[in-house]
């Protein structure tokens, strides 16, 4: 059996990028990446935009309510915590 992404973080969970990964835009490109020592992750969509929100202040209802008002109609209160929790299993939020 394969577990599925980490949604299972709490209620109260703040993610924040991990210690060694950075969010940066790539002007040339125009897209946002992950930046880690030994790897970069091209982020599609508006992946950076909710990693942008992952400061360790907000949590995930916090964040799933602010990209609802940016994007009204988009259906984030599912795909988010997915996304994120997907981040979090792969080591780059805490």
């Amino acid at each position: 059996m394969t577990a599925g992404p980490d949604r299972d973080a709490g209620p109260g969970w703040r993610p924040r990028l991990a210690p060694a990964v950075v969010l940066r835009h790539d002007r040339v490109r125009n897209t946002d990446l992950l930046v880690m020592p030994e790897r970069v992750v091209v982020l599609s969509g508006r992946a950076g935009d909710i990693v942008g929100l992952c400061d360790g202040e907000r949590d995930v209802h916090r964040i799933v309510g602010e990209l609802t008002e940016r994007f009204p109609g988009a259906e984030v209160a599912e795909d988010v915590p997915d996304f994120l929790g997907r981040l979090r299993s792969e080591g780059w939020l805490r």
